[in-house]
């Protein structure tokens, strides 16, 4: 070991013991106050541990990040400003991107990213040493204006520390007192860094430790640090061999070695050390890695002894925690998390945005919903069922109506309105949130209460900040509060909790030391990682800083050497194990291209031993093998598949296992028993005498369908403009317009002479008809996108009716029969062998010299059935409506029109051919004899008999009109359990 000021360099690969060596010459030192610095704050309980092990005290000492000694430092001096909180900080980039006149970037600013960006920037430049004067345009302004803002308020911002700091060394003899200082961690120094390591290294024994071997590709992006401290070091470099071989097997040897090299040496066999798992899609990868590592902890490997390593643990985390979580693998995923994507941030956020944000009735619910907000669940979902089903969304009639519903107040909306000052609400409501979840009922306990009590703790200190913010003169608006919550995080968990597996990024794994690695994401487009530039800091102007800045170091290694570093880095964390994973396809089949770091491991290895220790998953595998299935779960999923190959064997394991119930249960999923049998029903079902046109109608189309329908009867929660609602109003026009017609315009039909009276006058009924017919709460815009819609369907339906040769006028129109509202002669229905039919028709057309007409019935889309598919599909409405025609109206049936309200407007149906003359200008196909047109109305009836009869006796199938699969429109199949294609 060196002695006196100065800096030892410690060089040499991977696990070629240079932490190990730099950690036993500070337990030499410890005499001497030596500091040890550590690259993350995760870092320094690990590194404690590891040296009390050692040497089983420490008496003396410091360890710490960077930052920790910068503070130190800055502080020891007595001449230090507060520094400013990361919140506090970005209100200072707003403000001064605010307060500056910009030119090229002017459109630009007013845009939420840009303040982010410019922050990103911000913090290089600073960390590089970089002084606002040696920049230019209006990147120079908008750093001059910060630093004007920080000066005006009186702070520092942590980089300003950190230069004061490194300054202090170099200028102030008092400022260091010749600690020791050992450091390892550190492949990338930023100015601010360097500069201090600089000035301790004039003023004592500093060591560093760096991974580091000339000319291997590897190490490319660590050229230039490699350069600067063997410079430093003027000849105090210890080059370590390579050990590794020493502590892995020969094949993770090989790989640490000669990696991308290009002239690599016969290998030695991989024999397990080595693993290539390749799945088809993101879960299906997933699930194998799961699988794999529930086999080693089963195996005996402990939990902590196994990391996985992602390129992005943020793209990663749901789907890995849906993954392990399903096999019931314990893992703490390292790394941090924004408030908002906790339960108690989420619910905070979400009534910060009602109040605040103009939001919506699915935010102030958001929250309401939350066990935060002290209501019941089922009262909450009492609420909102009935504020949706009235379509009622407006901020201020979700309130009134919720208030009205109650019958009483919302107490935590009371309270934190009743607050002027946006922080001081902020902090009651944050508090008046946890005591409503957690008290002595319902203590905080397990993994979902402490992530809420961490999250509380996050807001509670951040509200400190800016409370603090505004103390010292700093301005705070609504906005500016809830985008400083939206954007605060909280750390998730240390990545070597006892008896948990570790989920890291590559960054945090370079310091990590496990049995087993598994490193994902080697295919293209993960890994290695897509780089984005900054909008204010491009690579030539990085290079161009560097070179007429002395201290600056903002230029950036290559990105891809950059990524290779931490590939190698990755490699080298097991001395066990490395599983290498990547996706061979997309969710939907396609093929995804390897990354070429995959390739280039594969390589190193005879192709042959490579396939061995290599796992797929194809996409069509949808389940485990049953005798390789990791949890009860999946065996059960395992055999569902076996017993649609192979049944018999699948109720051999099922009942050697237990599994009897379930797999029967399993197997007759989708073919279960559909006949009514509940005595009660049934009997309520053949004491039903009256049945409608329209149930009979659906129960032609699918049994299934009427029983969900119409005996089970679901509603949907959220109350919309739908075709149904659609169909109403245009429905509700017409009768006002055809009823008021005449005494509009002195014409029982639409004459082409007073077309446009009639056409103002039919814009007032489809006005009021939208007035009466709409029991939502629709907003404006959409109230105007229904009128213009209908309108443009029913003026372009009585522009028809002006030019239509029918000689019969409109006379009865909504004629309902079978109800007590009917007219006398037509309340008791039409009487059908032992029932009644009811229904109602939408307008009968009359002859005016004889007592003959026709029907009609609206239909709100484009389809209107001719007369062969009236008889196909079994459409009952008009063959039944023309026997209500004659034997209940008393009128001679000419025929029946089925009328689209919308598309082509074709009117199809079923007409007598000896009234052609009368009912002239439709479809020559629609136009039937007298023996075949009474024989089908007659068919109609006799099915109407059929269906009563089945329903009475509870038939009841799954029998969809034209067989299966059923129609793509229909969306009662989960309810009915039949399998879709």
């Amino acid at each position: 070991m060196a002695s006196g000021p100065g800096l030892t360099l410690l060089s040499g690969p991977a696990n070629a013991g240079k932490v190990a060596l730099l950690l036993e010459r500070y337990l030499e030192a410890l005499d001497h106050d030596p500091v040890l610095i550590v690259p993350h704050g995760s870092d320094v309980e690990r590194i404690e541990r590891e040296l009390l092990d050692r040497c089983g005290a420490l008496l003396s000492g410091d360890i710490g990040t960077f930052d920790d000694l910068f503070e130190r430092i800055a502080r020891a001096g007595g001449e230090s400003n507060p520094v400013a909180t990361e919140a506090q900080r970005q209100l200072i980039v707003r403000t001064a991107i605010s307060a500056t006149s910009l030119n090229g970037l002017g459109a630009s600013s007013r845009f939420s990213g840009f303040a982010d960006a410019f922050g990103t920037a911000l913090a290089e430049l600073e960390s590089g040493l970089v002084e606002p004067s040696d920049l230019q345009g209006d990147l120079a302004l908008l750093y001059t204006a910060y630093r004007t803002e920080l000066d005006k308020l009186g702070l520092w911002d942590r980089d300003l520390l950190r230069r004061h700091a490194a300054d202090r060394v170099a200028a102030e003899l008092e400022a260091w007192s010749g600690r020791p200082v050992f450091a390892y961690g550190f492949e990338d120094l930023t100015g601010a860094q360097w500069a201090l390591l600089e000035a301790l290294a004039g003023r004592a024994d500093v060591t560093v430790s760096l991974p580091y071997e000339p000319n291997r590709p590897p190490f490319e992006s660590l050229g230039r640090t490699s350069q600067d401290l063997s410079s430093l070091a003027a000849g105090r470099i210890e080059e370590l061999p390579p050990r590794y071989g020493e502590v892995a097997p020969p094949a993770l040897a090989h790989l640490e070695r000669h990696l991308f090299s290009d002239d690599p040496p016969a290998a030695p066999p991989i024999e397990g050390a080595l693993r290539f798992l390749e799945g088809a899609g993101a879960r299906g990868t997933l699930e194998l890695v799961a699988d794999e590592v529930l086999k080693l902890i089963r195996g005996g490997t402990k939990p902590e002894e196994i990391l996985v390593v992602c390129p992005s643990v943020e793209r990663q985390r749901a789907q890995l925690e849906t993954a392990l979580s399903a096999l019931e693998v314990p893992y703490a995923i390292e790394g941090r998390i924004r408030i908002g994507k906790t339960a108690f941030g989420q619910a905070l956020l979400s009534l910060l945005r009602f109040e605040w944000r103009e939001g919506g009735r699915h935010d102030l619910y958001g929250f309401l919903r939350s066990p935060f907000s002290g209501l019941t669940r089922a009262h909450v979902d009492y609420l909102e069922g009935r504020l949706r089903g009235r379509g009622i969304s407006e901020p201020e009639r979700v309130v009134e109506e919720t208030l009205k519903l109650r019958g009483q107040p919302l107490r935590v909306l009371d309270d934190f309105r009743a607050v002027a000052d946006p922080l001081a609400a902020v902090r009651r409501l944050v508090r008046t949130m946890i005591r409503s979840a957690y008290g002595l009922e319902s203590p905080p306990v397990g993994d979902d209460a402490v992530l809420d009590l961490r999250a509380h703790r996050a807001v509670t200190e951040l509200l400190d900040e800016l409370q603090r913010w505004i103390d010292i003169g700093g301005a705070l608006s609504r906005d500016e509060l809830y985008s400083a919550l939206d954007r605060a995080s909280l750390r998730l968990a240390r990545g070597d909790e006892p008896g948990r597996v570790a989920v890291t990024d590559l960054l945090r794994a370079r310091t990590r030391r496990t049995e087993v690695v598994f490193l994902l994401g080697l295919e293209e487009g993960s890994f290695p990682r897509r780089q984005l530039g900054s909008p204010f800091l491009a690579d030539e102007e990085r290079r161009t800083i560097d070179e007429t800045s002395r201290r600056a170091r903002l230029a950036r290694p290559d990105a891809v050497s950059r990524e290779r570093y931490f590939f190698y880095t990755a490699c080298t964390r097991p001395s066990r194990r490395l599983y290498l994973v990547r996706e061979a396809s997309t969710d939907d089949g396609s093929p995804r291209e390897p990354s070429p770091f995959w390739d280039e491991a594969r390589a190193l290895f005879d192709s042959q031993d490579a396939e061995r220790w290599t796992t797929r998953r194809p996409l069509a595998q949808l389940t485990w093998e049953l005798d390789k299935a990791p949890t009860d779960r999946e065996r059960l999923r395992s055999l569902s598949a076996l017993a649609a190959a192979d049944e018999p064997d699948a109720i051999a394991y099922a009942h050697a296992n237990g599994w009897d119930r379930r797999l029967d249960r399993a197997l007759h999923a989708f073919s279960r028993p559909t006949r009514l049998t509940d005595p009660t029903l049934l009997e309520e079902l053949r004491a039903k005498a009256t049945f409608s046109v329209t149930e009979l109608e659906l129960f032609a189309d699918c049994s299934s369908m009427w029983f969900v329908e119409r005996l089970i009867s679901p509603r949907t929660i959220d109350g919309e403009v739908d075709a149904r609602l659609r169909g109403s109003v245009a429905h509700q026009a017409l009768f006002k317009f055809f009823s008021g017609l005449p005494k509009r315009v002195g014409s029982e039909r639409v004459e082409a002479a007073s077309l446009d009276e009639a056409l103002a006058f039919l814009r007032e009924c489809l006005a009021e008809a939208i007035e009466g017919g709409v029991w939502i709460e629709i907003g404006e815009l959409q109230r105007r996108e229904l009128e213009e819609s209908l309108w443009r369907d029913l003026e372009q339906f009585v522009r028809e009716e002006a030019e239509s040769p029918l000689g019969l006028v409109p006379r009865k129109f909504e004629v309902a029969f079978g109800s007590e509202r009917s007219a006398p002669e037509l309340q008791s229905g039409l009487k059908v062998d032992g029932f009644s039919l009811t229904g109602k028709i939408d307008r009968i057309d009359v002859d005016p010299f004889s007592a003959r007409a026709i029907v009609q019935d609206y239909k709100s889309g484009k389809t209107a059935h001719s007369a062969a598919k009236i008889e196909s599909e079994l459409r009952l409405q008009i063959p039944l409506y023309m026997l209500v025609l004659r034997d209940l109206v008393g009128m001679e049936p000419l025929g029946g029109l089925y009328r689209a309200l919308a598309g082509e407007r074709k009117a199809r149906g079923l007409l007598r051919a000896e009234a052609e003359e009368d009912v002239p200008g439709f479809s020559k196909r629609d136009y039937l004899g007298e023996e075949e047109f009474w024989a089908q109305t007659e068919r109609a009836k006799e099915h109407a008999v059929r269906f009563v009869e089945r329903i009475r006796d509870g038939d009841i199938e799954h029998d969809p009109k034209g067989g299966f699969p059923c129609p793509s429109w229909c969306d009662l199949w989960p309810m009915c359990r039949v399998a879709r294609s």
